[in-house]
């Protein structure tokens, strides 16, 4: 059974449906997470069935080992899910499910640094084998670069005083703990919306940290790429710019929402939405306040 403490898995049962599982096919759970997705995935595949999961920390992965002969961990960041692939042999899936974001033990665990409530290390790494962390990118990025992962990545208009109480604050000391940013980035955001602005001061760092919408891309195309016709997607998403990448390959088959035609004048689009998206009922919202956010999209490989 799947830990409360490490992980609750959201939208659990629609997203495993979206999915249209056929018993002997094979799927990806591209974010392993506490597994919730990937147990539910099992349970429904026969025999012959195949899952891969991946996530690029070793908790997740060393918490998951089952011994099932169909399902393949994988320790690897999903952008890499084609050469994956290619090398166990598989040229086509029938369905991939990929819950993005924080885990909530990445949150509730403060020696990683993903969260301003508690004071730690500035890491925020998903993969910790990674080189650069938050404290990285906080101590050695210019105000202008600092200023746009701010912009782009947290949607703040704040951005470039941000960005030199920053650059101020670590000519003086490098900013090492979460506390530390909190405390320097904290007196410039309105008291109305400190906590909401605080959390995007903090996505913005980690989204750099991780190349979470580099990654997002990549796992989109190949998605696309290695679905059969009939084939699912589905993605749950936290924050407009992973839903807008989403929405835009479900609807045009690229990031950028360009709709190619073919000579007659239609949409040459590989995917096709199935429904709207939707969100947590209002019982999951108040049992797992990460779902709070999260949007469910759908598509079908045409």
């Amino acid at each position: 059974m799947e830990s409360a403490i490490y992980h609750t898995s959201v939208m659990l049962l629609p997203s495993v449906e979206g999915l249209n599982i056929k018993a002997n096919g094979v799927y990806v759970d591209a974010t392993l997470g506490g597994g919730g997705h990937s147990r539910e995935i099992l349970s429904r595949l026969g025999s012959e069935g195949r899952l891969f999961s991946f996530d690029q920390d070793e908790d997740a992965i060393s918490r998951c080992g089952s011994g099932d002969r169909r399902w393949q961990l994988v320790r690897s960041n999903f952008r890499y899910l084609h050469n994956w692939m290619r090398y166990y042999g598989i040229d086509a899936i029938d369905g991939l499910l990929a819950d993005l974001g924080v885990s909530g033990h990445h949150f509730d665990d403060a020696s990683r640094g993903f969260s301003y409530r508690q004071d730690a290390p500035l890491d925020m790494r998903m993969n910790q084998r990674a080189r650069s962390s938050a404290a990285d990118v906080v101590n050695s990025y210019t105000a202008d670069q600092l200023a746009d992962i701010f912009r782009l990545y947290g949607e703040l208009k704040q951005g470039r005083r941000l960005a030199a109480a920053l650059v101020a604050a670590r000519t003086r000391k490098p900013v090492a703990t979460t506390g530390e940013l909190a405390a320097i980035v904290s007196p410039l955001l309105g008291r109305d919306r400190e906590s909401k602005d605080l959390a995007r001061v903090f996505q913005a760092l980690r989204i750099e940290v991780n190349h979470e919408m580099d990654a997002l891309r990549d796992l989109l195309r190949s998605a696309t790429s290695l679905l059969r016709p009939g084939g699912r997607l589905v993605v749950m998403s936290y924050h407009s710019l992973e839903d807008r990448l989403v929405k835009n390959t479900m609807r045009a088959g690229n990031a950028e929402g360009i709709v190619e035609q073919d000579i007659y004048g239609r949409s040459a689009a590989p995917l096709r939405a199935i429904g709207k998206a939707v969100g947590p009922t209002p019982e999951e919202m108040a049992a797992n306040p990460r779902s709070r956010s999260a949007k469910l999209r759908v598509a079908e490989k045409v």
